[in-house]
């Protein structure tokens, strides 16, 4: 396929951003069919412009950057909307903001006191972001009246706080072990 068109990976990607308002505007208005919707059409752009960079190798640095960040914006925005209106306790949405926090700190203070690092998600991050992505779904299948059993809220709930807490430790072990290591050499 022609290089002119390398450059719609990073539109759709930048499709996921502008998405995250009425994403974000339909939870707040408890119109969840419509929240589902977006979330739906968001996760097909997301599956659509990862299938178009590696085929084609239509790969970028913005890419690379603004794809996982347009995930976790939409993310984010899912969870503290579902805590705004009441669906979900705020001390989920502070553990899973919380989380993310951690690992955005310790990765500057990794680069401007250690030394520069190509961060990759670890399989526990991959994890966890898969359990979040699963969970917010259900959520809203079950929101929307959609058949999905009643449990799967504090199941999910569960579910994501554990997988929060696990992946955020294991990042704080494996770099702050590999800091250590670095300072001491």
């Amino acid at each position: 396929m022609s290089e002119r068109w390398r450059w719609i990976p990073n539109a759709l990607t930048f499709l996921r951003f502008v998405l995250i308002v009425p994403f974000a505007a339909a939870l707040l208005a408890i119109e969840y069919r419509m929240a589902l919707g977006i979330f739906l059409l968001a996760a097909a752009t997301d599956a659509f412009d990862g299938f178009l960079a590696r085929q084609f190798n239509w790969k970028s640095r913005l890419g690379a950057i603004a794809d996982p960040l347009a995930d976790k914006a939409l993310l984010i925005t899912a969870y503290l909307m579902l805590t705004l209106t009441g669906v979900l306790p705020f001390w989920l949405f502070a553990l899973v903001l919380g989380r993310d926090l951690l690992i955005v700190i310790g990765g500057l203070a990794f680069h401007y006191g250690v030394g520069r690092f190509e961060m990759e998600p670890s399989m526990p991050g991959k994890f966890n972001t898969l359990v979040q992505i699963l969970v917010v779904l259900a959520i809203i299948v079950l929101l929307a009246g959609l058949p999905m059993p009643s449990w799967a809220l504090e199941a999910g709930i569960l579910l994501v706080a554990v997988a929060a807490v696990a992946s955020g430790g294991h990042y704080l072990v494996v770099w702050g072990g590999r800091a250590w290591r670095a300072k001491r050499q």
